[in-house]
């Protein structure tokens, strides 16, 4: 079968582990050259090692410095920019009462504003391609609510915003933008909290598929909207979750 994302260029935060590498290693195998990012020490520069068209980049997605060093990356790499996944995040559990400014801050300064930085960094190059994706990773917090993620609900909702908002935006030029809606995906993030017997319960017995899901079938979804299939798709959040969201 023909490769979906021959000729592309993409660039993938939080790519060291989880849906991110997930991501990486599909999109590499479907032909994509790659600009991966993800914070230092999270061992990224050993994982894409003399890996053929990847280039690597440890910083800090938060820093100010950051957008415009990604771009930079990618644009003297390859020349081009056609796919921004912007999928770094992090969950600081916390009800309005137990979150102090520090991690409300910090949890919309890695979910949101980082997001917001890079894609406007990106968008002049995305313009320049015949076209563009922009995939952003939600959550089916981005839906919903969940107990204790008070800020971690709040910036996946803003993810859902952002994205609609770029996608009306940015249409004229044959970018797409689209999110994805994971629900229970085993990560290092969520690992965690998958170690209470009783979340991980609730969540295998929330989705009508009986399990909880893996970065591969988050990868998959992403596929699918970075590829030609997707042309007319955009604004969406993509649920994967097993059918989660749906069972109340």
């Amino acid at each position: 079968m023909a490769q979906k994302l021959i000729g592309k260029t993409a660039i993938i935060t939080g790519a060291a582990n989880g849906i991110g590498r997930a991501t990486a290693d599909l999109f590499r195998a479907e032909g994509a050259r790659l600009v991966v990012v993800d914070m230092p020490g999270q061992g990224l520069q050993d994982k894409f090692q003399d890996v053929d068209d990847v280039s690597v980049l440890e910083q800090d997605i938060t820093d100010e410095s950051a957008p415009e060093a990604i771009v930079e990356l990618a644009m003297e790499a390859f020349g081009t920019i056609d796919i921004l996944m912007n999928n770094a995040g992090i969950c600081l559990p916390g009800t309005v009462e137990d979150l102090d400014d520090a991690m409300w801050d910090k949890t919309m300064a890695v979910n949101i504003r980082s997001m917001f930085r890079l894609t406007r960094e990106a968008v002049p190059y995305l313009k320049k391609s015949p076209k563009g994706r922009i995939i952003n990773v939600g959550s089916i917090m981005s839906d919903m609510a969940g107990p204790g993620l008070c800020a971690y609900g709040t910036s996946k909702h803003a993810v859902a915003g952002f994205t609609k908002s770029l996608a009306v935006d940015r249409g004229q030029f044959q970018i797409t933008a689209n999110y994805l809606q994971p629900g229970s995906i085993i990560t290092a993030m969520s690992e965690p909290f998958m170690e209470d017997k009783t979340f991980r319960e609730y969540w295998e017995s929330k989705a009508p598929i009986g399990r909880l899901g893996n970065a591969e079938e988050v990868a998959s979804a992403a596929l699918y909207l970075a590829s030609e299939e997707a042309q007319f798709v955009t604004g969406l959040g993509f649920n994967v979750d097993g059918g989660a969201i749906v069972n109340f």
